[in-house]
This record gives structure tokens, sequence and C-alpha cells, in this order.
């Protein structure tokens, strides 16, 4: 069965036609390209599919597309300004925030939702914040450092 949606990603919009069972993460990376997004455990745990719904973080693998009808998102694809990178990914950037990389989309999605709402946050909040987003590479230390250099960036 399908259903056609109009998503506005990035503040482009789309309307597709989609199979009702279609989850946010693949309609982003297989039917709009946007494969910046990444499909990890597709339970919610890991925290690799984090796009932003109305500046909060969520979890583009435990939501339907169909769901998202009418909503607007954002993507990481709709962080950095051209060739521009996001001050907060030039910080991850600059100290080492990021190995694979593999993480790293969710990651900035959800230090972006941070810093909106604590443009000062403390170590504690900074990890609690990130503690949805799994990552084996790293010990967390130089992303806690990235995140406190793009707090001091942005302000």
């Amino acid at each position: 069965m399908t259903r056609t949606i109009t998503l506005t990603v990035n503040g482009e919009t789309y309307e597709r036609s989609v199979e009702v069972r279609t989850t946010l993460v693949d309609f982003l990376r297989d039917t709009l390209g946007l494969t910046g997004t990444h499909v990890g455990c597709e339970h919610g745990v890991c925290g690799a599919c984090t796009v932003l719904h109305r500046g909060e973080p969520v979890r583009a693998c435990l939501l339907l597309a169909v769901q998202m009808d009418g909503e607007a998102i954002e993507t990481v694809e709709g962080l950095a300004d051209g060739d521009r990178l996001h001050p907060i990914q030039q910080a991850f950037w600059d100290h080492h925030g990021l190995q694979c990389g593999f993480c790293t989309p969710g990651m900035l999605m959800t230090v972006k939702a941070l810093l909106a709402e604590r443009p000062d946050p403390s170590e504690t909040e900074i990890r609690e914040a990130l503690s949805g987003n799994l990552c084996r590479c790293t010990g967390y230390h130089f992303i806690v450092e990235a995140v406190r250099a793009a707090a001091r960036a942005a302000r």
C-alpha cells in the first residue's frame, strides 16, 4: 500500500509516493538520496539516524515516512552552507571529534539541538545529551572538546 506524502527536508519540499511501511531513514536515503543520515542498529539505540524535527533530535529509524507527512525535518546535509562547514562541523574537524565518521551525523544533529537549548553546556550536560549516540571509535573526550569549541564559537 502506498501513500503520497509531502515532507520538507533542509528547507526543500518533496512530494513522493511511498510504501506506508517505509521508515524515515530509508525514505531519506533511498528515495531522496540523502545518505548522510546513517542506518545503524535500526532499534533507536545507537543514534546514527538522528535528525531534527521541530528542533528536537528524533530517531529516523523509528519513524515511518508517512508519520512525517506535512512536517519539516533537518538532516546533516542541511548543516553546511555550500562548501562552508557549520561551526559544529568545523569544531568536530578541528578537535578530532570524529574517527570513522559513522556516528558523526547523528552526533552533529544532537549537538545542534543541545546548543540551541543550552548555548553554554557543562561537560556533564554534553555527555548526557550525547549519551544516546554510540561511538565505537573514541572515548568521547575529543567529541566533548569539539562541542565546547562549537559552543564558544557560537557565542
